[in-house]
């Protein structure tokens, strides 16, 4: 609960801060609008809720690799719930394409009016939603308890849904450039594969390294010693 308090804050701070840093050109005329919570993004609340947990530990003397690992699955399944309500609202909505399972927002007052309304777009939505379970299950009931040192489980959470995303993006209709042909939050993906898959090359290498625990065989006990009735110690 401790580390909730923290976390829910920062990712909420995080979130709009890297969201205003991506359209920062449409705060220039009106900075009073970034204190607003209307535009969110998802690696600023991951990232933003990682670090107030990381304070929370450190505050608390606790295991922020062990949080992180136990709090890993329910992440990506929160992910996979939020990307309901996307699919609902029409926001993070996809370019336009002839697939037969295109979708066709309507509504005047869909957030999908960027991506263009009574248009067939890609449902980016739901591909990240099926990816985000994909994810938790290989989390939940493959890699979870399997994987050491700890802090591993966030590592490989991290890559995998950066990975997911970093394609998903591609399709997507709502983003613009933000360095080169890459949009920020692939800048971000990419970013975090490199960190974290290098850091689980290195802690699996660091652990196989470790030597193995060798048991030490129990001493034999020592024999019984008589007391003659002289006084001396017989063997």
């Amino acid at each position: 609960m401790g580390g909730a308090l923290w976390a829910i804050p920062m990712a909420v701070i995080v979130s709009r801060l890297v969201h205003v840093i991506d359209k920062f050109g449409d705060f220039v005329d009106d900075p009073v609008s970034i204190f607003g919570v209307r535009g969110l993004t998802i690696f600023g609340a991951i990232l933003g809720g990682l670090l107030g947990a990381w304070i929370h530990c450190r505050i608390r003397h606790a295991s922020f690799a062990t949080l992180a690992d136990i709090a890993a699955p329910g992440i990506i399944l929160a992910q996979a719930i939020g990307r309901v309500g996307c699919t609902v609202n029409g926001c993070c909505c996809g370019k336009p394409t002839s697939l037969p399972w295109a979708v066709v927002y309507t509504h005047p007052a869909s957030a999908a009016e960027p991506c263009g309304l009574f248009t067939e777009i890609h449902p980016t939505q739901m591909y990240e939603l099926l990816g985000d379970l994909v994810i938790f299950a290989l989390l939940f009931w493959v890699f979870r308890g399997r994987l050491r040192p700890g802090g591993s489980l966030l590592a490989v959470y991290l890559v995998l849904y950066s990975m997911l995303t970093l394609t998903v993006r591609f399709w997507r209709g709502d983003t613009e450039p933000f360095a080169g042909f890459l949009h920020e939050g692939q800048l971000i993906a990419i970013i975090l594969i490199v960190g974290a898959g290098a850091w689980l090359i290195w802690k699996a290498r660091w652990v196989g390294k470790q030597p193995e625990e060798v048991p030490v065989p129990d001493e034999p006990a020592e024999e019984p010693k008589e007391i003659e009735s002289s006084g001396q110690i017989k063997r």
